[in-house]
């Protein structure tokens, strides 16, 4: 449904590889995390030292690798 909304906008529709680390990868520095059970809401990179809400970072990930695709015409793939 949402694919069909984009088009008949005239928007584009952007999707992200479902295995993509969008939780697990910080958004300041790029620092994915080895493991990451779903209770843990919050955390600190070790990398940096940013403190990130688990769906806010997720948000941030996503839209930048949106905004990647659209730009360049790449793929997205989980490193």
């Amino acid at each position: 449904q949402l694919a069909y909304k984009c088009r008949w906008y005239g928007r584009n529709y952007i999707e992200v590889d479902r295995w993509f680390p969008s939780s697990k990868r910080c958004s300041n520095c790029g620092y994915i995390a080895e493991k990451m059970p779903l209770n843990i809401r919050e955390w600190d990179c070790p990398d940096c030292g940013t403190h990130h809400d688990r769906d806010i970072n997720a948000s941030k990930n996503i839209l930048a690798a949106g905004l990647a695709v659209s730009v360049c015409r790449a793929t997205i793939r989980p490193e």
